[in-house]
């Protein structure tokens, strides 16, 4: 669902329904427990140690109940959270993966992210056909985020161009993943998860965001 506005609501307090669990897995603990008692060979009855360690065992499962609807309200309210700051993306530059050229005032501008340093850096500019229109050589630079600007003459974000990038260090290959700038139009839940709506890339994780314009 896209989300135009977020209010938040107060959910109903979790501690009634953790207290009737905990009293009915007590419940069920103590007829247990009598009715092993009961049932224990006279000649070799259960010690202190046995009694104590299992109604450790009860109080231990009652305490990993509570930690988990803790942890199950606070991811919920870290999901609201998100969707608060992604509402206010609306309308503004992102920077994510991708390879298409943001074309403004006659420069086609890209990114990349360098999984290490590298001492040589290529970068081709793509027409929509996929032939290489350009190269722009980098030379060395280091281990992450990296940014370019090429002179695109007339062409416009229409033209389709597109880029690749080509590192390495040595003869080694160096990882380079590609960025672009798009804009954010809308934001979405998929799941437990914040998705931004951009223009050119369509639906994008906002983990997956590399920084804000």
């Amino acid at each position: 669902m896209t989300v135009s506005s977020v209010s938040t609501t107060q959910s109903a307090d979790p501690a009634p329904v953790i207290a009737a669990s905990d009293a009915a897995s007590a419940d069920r603990f103590l007829k247990l427990l009598v009715a092993q008692m009961q049932n224990q060979d006279p000649l070799s009855p259960m010690d202190n140690a046995q009694v104590t360690s299992q109604m450790a065992q009860i109080n231990t499962v009652s305490g990993i109940e509570k930690l988990n609807v803790t942890v199950q309200g606070l991811s919920s309210q870290f999901v609201q959270m998100q969707a608060l700051q992604g509402a206010g993306l609306v309308g503004h530059d992102v920077i994510v993966p991708g390879k298409l050229l943001a074309i403004t005032d006659g420069f086609g501008q890209g990114g990349f992210e360098l999984a290490g340093p590298a001492d040589s850096v290529k970068v081709e500019i793509l027409a929509a056909n996929g032939q290489v229109a350009d190269t722009i050589d980098l030379g060395a630079q280091s281990s992450g985020l990296h940014s370019f600007a090429w002179p695109s003459g007339t062409a416009d974000e229409t033209s389709g161009l597109s880029f690749r990038v080509t590192a390495k260090s040595g003869a080694a290959a160096v990882g380079a993943t590609p960025l672009m700038r798009d804009r954010v139009v809308a934001v979405s839940m998929g799941g437990n998860a914040l998705m931004l709506e951009l223009t050119r890339s369509g639906s994008v994780a906002y983990a997956d965001v590399k920084s804000f314009n």
